[in-house]
């Protein structure tokens, strides 16, 4: 693996590139791997985000560019001269107006496709979601899986713009890659891990499918992978599935989290016909009274949280991706890292790429 990064970095070497989303949970540590490479590494990001000037003490390679995914001209006044763009943008949640997710995660990615092959950008790398292929049981999914909806704004969107980026290479006017990573964790992650340990920690958290299979991803992991699909010419106009290659139950899971946070983990189990029924009820009292913030129950979640479905990466494995941070490695120190106990992982792997080298989250 190290030899394939190797490769990657030294073909992204000076290299001019354009991150969408760039302060968000997978914008960052790709920005920060980008600067140590690339000769320029611009980041689309909306006016006033406070993450922004966190990149721009980062490194004087960084340059941030206000705008927003939702404006194409926006996203065309930062594509110039550009070469790959990672396109990380999106609406990340189970929670929000309807439009929010078309205007972000399908309109912003058409203006970012547009924006690119106008530009003359060789490469747009599109990150999508394991939700595209919909909730298929009892077979292994791969990239050959017909794309299926869900029935929800946030994964119906990703696949629109799964799409949209299809359709985009079939042109062949850009190049476009994707990546469908599953359950990606890690530092900087304010939502997946952080909110399972407060609900376990406040002992709220219901099961109604224990056996539920989490696919885990590290996000520097991910971030190696987006390296790959960058440079590799086999990577054009192909998408590819990505976790960790090991699997744990929903409830192992959760008790890893819970001897983390010293509580006890959830024992409390109900149907899913149950936990759908309490969702689609909160929802609706969440529409009608127009409360703030997000149900504690979202159908998006029973269903996410519901299926145990199973992904194959032997594709990726042929672009020679493995992971180098293995699961247990990689979670023990998310939650230490979550208690205030250790530093973030990619510190530690700073040492690597210098060798190598010599809740609603909106991301435009």
């Amino acid at each position: 693996m190290d030899r394939v990064l190797e490769t990657a970095t030294t073909r992204l070497g000076g290299a001019k590139v354009l991150v969408t989303g760039g302060t968000g949970f997978i914008g960052r540590p790709l920005v920060r791997r980008l600067a140590a490479i690339a000769g320029e590494v611009r980041v689309l990001a909306l006016p006033q985000d406070p993450g922004a000037e966190e990149l721009r003490q980062f490194s004087n390679r960084v340059r941030v560019i206000e705008g927003d995914v939702r404006s194409l001209a926006s996203v065309q006044a930062a594509c110039g001269g550009i070469e790959v763009v990672f396109h990380c943008a999106g609406v990340v949640t189970d929670w929000a107006p309807r439009r929010l997710f078309e205007a972000v995660n399908v309109a912003g990615t058409k203006n970012a496709l547009d924006a690119a092959a106008k530009a003359g950008v060789r490469r747009l790398v599109y990150i999508s979601t394991n939700d595209v292929f919909g909730l298929v049981e009892g077979r292994v999914i791969d990239e050959t899986f017909p794309l299926n909806p869900w029935g929800e704004p946030y994964a119906d969107t990703k696949l629109a713009a799964e799409h949209a980026c299809r359709e985009a290479h079939a042109s062949g006017c850009l190049e476009v890659a994707m990546v469908y990573p599953c359950w990606v964790y890690g530092p900087g992650d304010r939502t997946f891990v952080p909110e399972l340990a407060r609900a376990i920690a406040a002992r709220q958290l219901v099961l109604w499918r224990p056996d539920c299979l989490v696919w885990p991803m590290h996000v520097e992991n991910l971030v190696d992978l987006l390296l790959l699909v960058a440079t590799d010419p086999r990577a054009a106009g192909q998408g590819y599935l990505c976790h960790d290659g090991t699997s744990i139950t929903l409830r192992d899971f959760c008790e890893r989290i819970a001897d983390a946070v010293g509580a006890p983990p959830p024992r409390f189990v109900i149907p899913r016909w149950a936990a759908h029924l309490c969702a689609v009820a909160m929802e609706s009292a969440w529409r009608i009274l127009r409360l703030r913030g997000r149900p504690l129950l979202t159908t998006y979640i029973v269903k996410n949280l519901g299926a145990r479905l199973q992904f194959s990466i032997e594709k990726v494995g042929r672009l020679g991706f493995a992971p180098r941070i293995g699961f247990d490695e990689g979670f023990a120190a998310t939650l230490a890292l979550l208690l205030g106990q250790a530093p973030p992982v990619h510190e530690a792997l700073q040492s690597t790429s210098a060798n190598l080298h010599g809740s609603c989250s909106v991301r435009v």
